[in-house]
Order: C-alpha cells, then sequence, then structure tokens
C-alpha cells in the first residue's frame, strides 16, 4: 500500500494511534488474529502499515517537527494538547506570553466551517478566535495581526520542515504514490 502524499500519510499515521479501544498503536493483537487467518492484508495490512510509519516517524523526526506534525494533525487529544503547550514555549515572539499560547491553540485548532464551526469535537470555543481576548492589555489591531502572522509563518515554517523530512523518509520507503493523477 502506498500513501497518496506526505500529508494523508502524516495524518493516517497519526490518526492510528486512537483507533484501538486501548489508545495507542497496539497492532500486534490485529496482526496476531490476522496471522491465524493466513496472510496479513486488508484493513489490519493498512492499519499495521500505518503504526509502522507512525514509529518510523516519531523515531527519524526532530523533536521539534514531531510536536509540529502532531499539533497541527494528530486527533490523539492528549498528545495534541500537549504538543501545543510545548509549541507555546519554544515560540518566540514580543508578543505577550497569553497572545502566544492563544495563538498556537487557534493555528492548532482552527474554525472549522459549519454551523458556529461544530462540524468537529475539536473546536473551541468562538471567543477563542477573537484576538481582543488574547491579552490582558489593549494593542492595536495591527500590532496583533502582526504578532499572530508572524507565529503562524513560524509554525508553518516547522510543519513544512517535518513534511519535508517525512516525504525523505517515505519516499525511501516508497510509501508515496509517485504516479500523476
Amino acid at each position: 500500500m502506498t500513501y497518496r502524499n506526505v500529508v494523508s500519510a502524516v495524518v493516517r499515521a497519526l490518526a492510528a494511534e486512537t483507533i484501538s479501544s486501548a489508545g495507542g498503536c497496539d497492532f500486534e493483537p490485529k496482526v496476531q488474529c490476522a496471522k491465524q487467518k493466513g496472510e496479513i492484508v486488508g484493513k489490519e495490512a493498512m492499519f499495521l502499515q500505518d503504526c509502522w510509519v507512525f514509529g518510523r516517524l516519531h523515531k527519524a523526526l526532530t523533536p521539534a517537527h514531531w510536536r509540529a506534525l502532531v499539533a497541527k494533525y494528530s486527533t490523539h487529544v492528549e498528545r495534541k494538547h500537549a504538543a501545543i503547550s510545548e509549541l507555546t514555549r519554544s515560540v518566540r515572539s514580543p508578543a505577550p506570553s497569553r497572545f502566544v499560547h492563544c495563538a498556537v491553540v487557534t493555528w492548532a485548532l482552527p474554525m472549522l466551517p459549519g454551523v458556529g464551526g461544530k462540524r468537529s469535537t475539536n473546536v473551541l470555543p468562538a471567543g477563542w478566535y477573537e484576538m481582543d481576548n488574547w491579552s490582558d492589555e489593549p494593542h492595536p489591531i495591527k500590532t496583533q495581526e502582526r504578532w499572530r502572522r508572524d507565529i503562524r509563518k513560524v509554525l508553518n515554517r516547522e510543519v513544512d520542515e517535518a513534511l519535508v523530512c517525512a516525504q525523505t523518509l517515505l519516499d525511501t520507503e516508497d510509501l508515496i504514490d509517485t504516479q500523476a493523477a
């Protein structure tokens, strides 16, 4: 099985962690069960590959790159929040720390389309997306926009670098589909 692109590989690998009811990539029982029936194929094979990719990415990527991918793409709530907290501490900005934290959180949990953004359980209350709530002291809107833009630029650059590293790793394993659509 190959992935369409590096983002789909990362998303599937990070989602594999939340697929089992016990949490984590517990592929071994599924593999053992599939072996009893014969060759590992279908969903079990795809799940096994997703878990393998998760492990390879986690081991091969730098902690900063891993944090950025988890904060942006993970569906595991606790790991996503931990990554957001770590990113908040690592981002350098002249903005107040509360502003930085809110900028990172809203970058990692963007408002989704739909009625009040309610397409997902991972949506923040509407007040989180209003920059005026991100600081106790008033700051000009242009300053707030510049701070937010610069913070997001740093975070997006980190994700882009992580995806390039992941692409290189997955290409060496021949897991990315190279055919043009």
